[in-house]
């Protein structure tokens, strides 16, 4: 039996697999197939509830579940990862938190050879294009810096809980600075989170690119259809191999294929297919297409963990978890989509400096009132529906690096994975940083009403030893793996900055986390897909929007392109749009 032929085979339905999806099947000449190895995601109050966003996590009706190998310096434990199975893929299950990252990080990128057109000022026309931002007033929020007329709304959270205000005004007391908009001019300071919530119900890259278009003649999206192999001839990608609901093989051809599965499926697939380093392919018997040193290596992801403390007021929203409430908050969200199922809760938070060489933020956090971490746990011998609050701290620029392996020839088999948190002198540093100015900001006179002492990692943990052993045995990843397809024009590059063509091979592209050069600074979801928007238009030949030269705050204007320490510090790029006050 003949295959049928797309122009545009894209693997993974995921971010940027929908944004390609709508971007390249508005040419109705252009046939798009996309294929996604999970379920859909519709009529699903668990993807689309917002505070549901636990359960999917941990559940293989949603989630890939990988582990980590045994991590050396995090005591061999082993770092569990969820990845979104799903139609969306992780915009549908994780904590629609928006960050772009800061303008420094798209500078750090460009300094690279090659990669001149992926700074800021060439990324933020696409960053404004994806979105609509809309203000707690209900106003379109669109100015220099930000879109008011992209398929993705998002909204600028409210942060009523008297806990935010406390949190805010404890901030800059420990003498950090707000920001009106950490997505805007300044990103540097704490404030309100854009999130990816509409009116109560998740605003997920299915729900904003995919389902509006579902009805083109020349879109066909395939659920429960896992890629097994890139087929080729010679170095030209060919065709797609997939398994249809984990038994019958299929098999696609196809003018241009797109790899759009992430940071751990991509590299997993190219590898599969022949596209990496022969050393750990051929012992495994795969047939090489291509020998690629870089694919699977580079892995960055952020690391965090919770500082809890209790509260002496009943002002957490634990009272939405007791049994007795939730049918009545289910019920709320069913009929109104309002109450507490309808908040990620993540509704502030911020971005600073640990310490004064650094010259723009290493340090992130997410604000919570509640103590509980994301499996429903307490703190070690505390009530679950105790009142308590916690911050997400984890730096966010550490130079470990780790690698994504296939083990064997079998796509079913997940892949091995390190990271090597944990591993070198700086990033411990930033981690004794990190929890030291968290402890500084809520222990500031602003929580006095609130403050009921710290339940974690408690009075007991306070030298740097005893702050690294408590992250070691604690710590969780903030679910951002990126960087294992990097692009770039060294030896360990694997994709074309100007094309994002995978190099050495003809009809094969890669667009999405696993492009990354360097992890950005915060919530990997926004970049992912601004670099979906800008490859729409390189996969298309379409002429690239003109960059936009708006200022944006920066702590120093000598600040180098990489983060102290770097080995990187000593390229020199002129940066032509310096700090200037704001207008």
């Amino acid at each position: 039996m003949t295959a049928h032929r797309y122009d545009v085979v894209i693997v993974g339905g995921g971010s940027a697999g929908c944004a390609l999806a709508n971007r390249l099947s508005a040419d109705p000449s252009t046939s798009v197939l996309v294929l996604e190895a999970g379920r859909t995601d519709r009529f699903d109050p668990l993807i689309h509830a917002p505070a549901a966003l636990p359960f999917p996590i941990g559940n293989p009706l949603y989630d890939w579940k990988y582990e980590s190998e045994p991590e050396p310096a995090m005591g061999g434990r082993r770092i569990y990862h969820a990845r979104g199975k799903v139609l969306g893929g992780s915009s549908s299950i994780n904590g629609m938190i928006f960050q772009r990252g800061n303008p420094m990080d798209y500078e750090r990128w460009a300094a690279d050879p090659g990669m001149e057109t992926w700074d800021y000022r060439h990324c933020l026309p696409y960053f404004k294009r994806m979105e609509s931002l809309v203000l707690p007033d209900g106003q379109i929020g669109a100015d220099e810096w930000r879109g008011g007329a992209g398929p993705l709304t998002l909204e600028r959270s409210p942060a009523r809980n008297p806990l935010f205000n406390a949190f805010f005004e404890a901030a800059q007391q420990a003498g950090y600075p707000l920001s009106d908009d950490v997505n805007g001019y300044r990103q540097e300071g704490f404030g309100r989170f854009d999130r990816n919530i509409v009116r109560g119900v998740r605003m997920s890259a299915a729900r904003a690119y995919l389902h509006p278009v579902m009805g083109r003649k020349n879109l066909t999206v395939e659920t429960f259809a896992h890629a097994t192999r890139v087929r080729f001839e010679g170095r030209r990608a060919v065709g797609v191999d997939y398994l249809r609901a984990g038994r019958r093989h299929e098999s696609v051809e196809a003018g241009e294929v797109v790899l759009c599965g992430g940071a751990i499926n991509t590299p997993q697939l190219l590898q599969l297919s022949g596209i990496g380093n022969p050393d750990h392919l051929r012992p495994l018997g795969v047939e090489m297409v291509h020998d690629l040193p870089g694919v699977g290596e580079n892995l960055q992801d952020h690391l965090e963990v919770y500082v809890q403390y209790a509260s002496l007021q009943p002002v957490s929203i634990v009272e939405g978890l007791k049994w007795r409430n939730r049918p009545l908050v289910g019920l709320e969200w069913l009929l109104r989509r309002t109450g507490t199922a309808a908040s990620n809760h993540f509704e502030g938070g911020g971005f600073c400096r640990s310490n004064e060489d650094v010259d723009w933020p290493n340090l992130m956090f997410h604000f919570l009132p509640i103590a509980l971490r994301y499996d429903g746990s307490p703190p070690a011998g505390q009530d679950k529906y105790a009142h308590g609050y916690q911050v997400h701290i984890g730096p966010m620029y550490a130079d470990t690096r780790g690698w994504v392996r296939i083990a064997s020839t079998d796509p079913r088999q997940k892949p091995k994975m390190l990271f090597n948190y944990l591993s070198t002198a700086n990033d411990k540093r930033e981690w004794v940083e990190a929890v030291r100015v968290a402890r500084s900001i809520l222990n500031q006179p602003a929580f006095a009403p609130f403050n009921g002492g710290e339940l974690s990692p408690g009075g007991s943990v306070e030298t740097d030893d005893e702050i690294l052993d408590w992250v070691r045995k604690d710590a969780e990843t903030a679910l951002h793996p990126s960087c294992t397809a990097k692009m770039g024009t060294d030896d360990m590059a694997v994709v074309d900055p100007a094309s994002m063509r995978v190099h050495g091979t003809e009809g094969l592209r890669v667009v999405d986390a696993s492009v990354f050069p360097y992890v950005t600074n915060g919530n990997i979801y926004a970049p992912v897909m601004m670099v979906a928007e800008k490859a729409a238009d390189l996969v298309a030949g379409h002429t690239p929007l003109a960059p936009a030269d708006v200022p944006y705050y920066r702590h120093r204007d000598d600040s180098p392109l990489h983060p102290p320490g770097d080995r990187r510090n000593d390229v020199v790029r002129p940066i032509h749009h310096q700090a200037e006050e704001q207008p």
